[in-house]
């Protein structure tokens, strides 16, 4: 076995189970999914630390266990169709396409999507599309989605992508302030949104979503 191999047995034994994390697709995604494929070679004998990485340039991976609650919480089916956002890298990407959803992908950075769309084809992934948009404006042009998630956290749960909801449709994020934060799955039912917090969690910010200052007089 590999040391990669071991690390993320290690990363799946020690950081997520120990966190109630047990959904067997998540469970067998994370420990098949070589993390170290999707961060840049000087990092790669740190891909499976529980933190978040940064590699500059605004790029991150979010950390193993805040993906997982993200993913268990927002329980995703085989059937179902799923945007991503946020995911500089396309591991989340891929380990909700391991789950058997029809996975889009949207990225601001158009340099990013021949790389993505790479690491996935030789994991072979093909049920994961990269799309270049704007990160707040979602995909309105392929909605409505059953499940929207955020890889990184927001002030406030994003209107504009509530709206590309199914009626039944989850949104998956983090919600913070400076102090705290709560994974949230918003769902939309008979036209409004219900939302429950099942698990603490802490991710950096999506500044995209950041709202606009107010003016103060």
């Amino acid at each position: 076995m590999s040391d990669y191999a071991v690390a993320r047995r290690n990363m799946v034994e020690s950081q997520l189970r120990t966190n109630r994390i047990d959904d067997p697709g998540i469970i067998e995604a994370m420990l098949t999914i070589p993390r170290e494929l999707f961060v840049p070679p000087a990092f790669k004998s740190v891909a499976y630390t529980d933190e978040d990485l940064a590699f500059g340039d605004g790029r991150r991976l979010i950390e193993p266990l805040a993906l997982a609650k993200l993913l268990q919480s927002a329980a995703i089916r085989p059937d179902q169709t799923v945007l991503v956002i946020g995911c500089d890298t396309g591991y989340a990407a891929a380990v909700a396409g391991r789950l058997g959803a029809s996975v889009q992908l949207l990225t601001e950075r158009h340099d990013d999507t021949t790389e993505i769309d790479r690491r996935l084809r030789d994991l072979g992934i093909d049920n994961v599309s990269v799309e270049t948009g704007r990160l707040k404006e979602g995909l309105p042009a392929k909605a409505p989605f059953d499940v929207i998630l955020l890889a990184g956290s927001v002030r406030a749960i994003p209107s504009e992508l509530t709206q590309q909801l199914k009626e039944g449709g989850r949104l998956a994020c983090v919600v913070q302030d400076d102090r705290a934060g709560r994974v949230t799955i918003a769902t939309r039912v008979n036209g409004t949104i219900g939302k429950v917090t099942p698990f603490d969690a802490w991710l950096p910010e999506l500044v995209t979503f950041r709202p606009a200052p107010s003016f103060v007089f």
